[in-house]
């Protein structure tokens, strides 16, 4: 039985002769919560349109539900499946809410009353009301209204607490985790705010110049990783050649910042046999795993 609800091999895309896409591989299992994270252009929005047909790789696979992505009755399989919520958040101008809820409802047979009523009072959705009248958060709160009512197996966001209050934020990062949890659906989703991410997310994905440079389990990349602060006694005259495992060193005079993914115990011996060299070791957050990845690369 196929464990992954998304299985990306080689993917390639250009535009105008730029890579957006180089060889990005990437595997997100059934019934997981996965968070999709990168700088901007690094490739996630290209990946999402891949992944539903909107844009077509130039070399490379991906398959959802085991099923591959090409034009025909297989995408249109997969999108009655999938919820998707767009970065654009563009939804129909002419209707009102209630009208572009009662035009979507008929396309997907599994659609969940109930969750449609219970995400329209959760999110005080003006039912009369205009799309372009509507905020950014409130085009927001729609969009996830729309894609999981429909009876989703697979939730796709881009951004999906773009324009959110604080308040708002979490009741949609607790109704994903409780909809995870509850009836299997896998979520996938590309944020830029890392808190929220690290506050839901049961597995990542860095991509970086459309490769993927760090995934799995989130709870296995912050037991591995550690942090390594030294302070030297005097700068030293030549670089230290660290063991394997300083993923990345940043140095600033007598002080020493090293990301270790593997061997750190013996990273903080080497360190402490420099001469005066006082070393503390910290856990590392899923911002400073991002940021000295991304920087690094």
């Amino acid at each position: 039985m196929n464990n992954f609800a998304i299985e990306v091999s080689g993917l390639r895309k250009s535009f105008k002769g730029q890579a957006a896409l180089n060889g990005l591989d990437l595997n997100v299992p059934a019934g997981s919560i996965s968070g999709f994270l990168g700088r901007n252009g690094a490739g996630k929005t290209t990946t999402i349109k891949i992944l539903m047909g909107i844009l077509k790789a130039d070399a490379g696979s991906a398959f959802v539900f085991g099923l591959p992505i090409t034009p025909g009755a297989n995408l249109i399989d997969i999108h009655r499946r999938i919820g998707f919520v767009t970065e654009e958040k563009e939804l129909y101008p002419t209707m009102t809410v209630e009208q572009i809820i009662r035009f979507t409802r008929p396309f997907f047979p599994k659609w969940r009353d109930d969750l449609e009523q219970r995400y329209m009072r959760m999110f005080d959705l003006p039912a009369r009301k205009k799309i372009p009248d509507l905020s950014k958060g409130m085009r927001s709160k729609l969009m996830l209204l729309l894609a999981i009512a429909r009876g989703a197996e697979l939730l796709i966001l881009d951004e999906p607490t773009d324009g959110l209050d604080p308040v708002a934020v979490e009741d949609v990062l607790r109704e994903i985790v409780s909809l995870s949890a509850a009836e299997g659906i896998t979520v996938f989703f590309s944020s830029h705010q890392l808190e929220e991410v690290e506050q839901i997310a049961d597995r990542i994905s860095i991509i970086d110049r459309g490769r993927c440079i760090v995934s799995g389990s989130l709870d296995d990349l912050k037991a591995r990783y550690q942090r390594l602060n030294i302070v030297l006694r005097e700068e030293p005259r030549s670089p230290v050649q660290w063991l394997d495992g300083a993923e990345y060193v940043r140095q600033e005079g007598r002080t020493v910042s090293i990301l270790a993914s593997r061997n750190v115990t013996a990273l903080a011996e080497q360190a402490r046999s420099l001469p005066g060299a006082q070393v503390e070791a910290y856990p590392v957050t899923l911002k400073e795993i991002f940021l000295d990845h991304v920087r690094g690369n």
